[in-house]
């Protein structure tokens, strides 16, 4: 496995820790102004297929020896730093009520700002989550991972916005966007 692969999957960790310190600070502005947190049943789920698929691009890059093929490795790194750009623009735009977890607050208009007014892509921080979880371990050909992730990734997101338009919409937000 090569060094710099290894540190790659480092700071994309260190990154998801970053997030827990947003998400953790947004929690709490949004309890403080009446937020109703939904989905917890999920939520522990979630946290372990992300830890897994860092886990995951380490334990099968390394005892597989799978090798970084240019051809592949430099487009899904490419793949990466735009996921991480197109996350952080989601973070940006939804200031306080971006979070982890599902968390409304009652009477917060929906955000159409950002990657959000494009009416068309109804859930760009997961198209962000889908490529980052595809392309991380891809750049060092770790397929099982990847594979494993998109699986079971779709699974879990049919449950998460599931989750987050039905608890939109029993405080009475509308879940879908229309456009203006």
């Amino acid at each position: 496995m090569s060094l710099w692969y290894a540190l790659l999957v480092l700071v994309v960790g260190a990154e998801r820790l970053a997030e827990l310190v947003v998400a953790r600070r947004n929690l709490r502005w949004s309890l403080s102004r009446g937020g109703v947190v939904a989905g917890r049943g999920h939520y522990p789920w979630m946290v372990a297929l992300h830890t897994g698929l860092l886990a995951g691009c380490l334990l099968e890059v390394w005892p597989a020896d799978r090798p970084f093929v240019p051809t592949l490795g430099w487009p899904m790194l490419a793949l990466v730093v735009a996921a991480q750009g197109l996350r952080w623009w989601c973070i940006t735009a939804l200031g306080r009520q971006w979070n982890t977890q599902v968390v409304v607050v009652p009477g917060l208009p929906l955000v159409t700002r950002g990657p959000y007014r494009l009416t068309w892509l109804r859930h760009p921080n997961y198209v962000a989550v889908a490529v980052e979880g595809a392309a991380l371990p891809l750049v060092h050909t770790a397929w099982v991972t990847a594979a494993l992730f998109t699986v079971l990734n779709a699974a879990l997101m049919v449950v998460r916005i599931r989750c987050e338009e039905e608890a939109m919409e029993a405080l009475g937000r509308p879940p879908v966007r229309t456009p203006e």
